[in-house]
């Protein structure tokens, strides 16, 4: 016989690890209810997190953004959904409160996907027409991970449309 696990983060944790899954799979409204499954046994940053990034595959910005929000009030320090905030901002047009955003993920103490937040601030300032700000920001993002492919991709389109 087995003893059932009634740790709660542990089984929150279960379902986290299932709503990944079926998030990858292209499964968004069963991802969703799982990431509130797992939310209502234990909430945590991350989960509301990936619960707003599902909402943003399918359009919903104004709930990923409040998912973010509230992985914010659980961990000041979790930079994924500052970032997040700051890339539907920008999705929504709403490059100059995306910025703020952005600022706050690099300040994070725990984060360490800053690559992803220079190629959006990149991304606000080639918009603003301040092209060699965001070459900058790219060869930032680059910087920090040599392999990101699309950050690659904007500093080459920029620096073409330069030169």
């Amino acid at each position: 016989m087995t003893k059932e696990n009634t740790n709660p983060l542990d089984k929150s944790k279960l379902y986290l690890k299932k709503a990944n899954d079926l998030q990858i799979k292209g499964q968004f409204e069963e991802a969703i209810l799982n990431y509130k499954i797992s939310l209502d046994i234990y909430p945590t940053p991350e989960a509301h997190t990936f619960l707003g990034w599902t909402y943003s595959f399918l359009g919903d910005y104004d709930n990923a953004i409040e998912e973010c929000k509230k992985a914010i009030s659980l961990d000041k320090e979790f930079g994924n959904p500052y970032n997040d905030i700051g890339s539907y901002l920008i999705q929504q047009g709403k490059h100059e409160e995306a910025l703020t955003w952005l600022e706050l993920a690099l300040k994070a103490d725990r984060y360490v996907n800053k690559h992803f937040t220079h190629l959006n601030i990149g991304r606000v300032f080639e918009s603003k027409g301040l092209w060699f700000e965001a070459v900058d920001e790219y060869k930032k993002a680059i910087d920090i991970s040599p392999d990101y492919l699309i950050a690659k991709q904007y500093l080459n389109k920029l620096q073409g449309l330069l030169n």
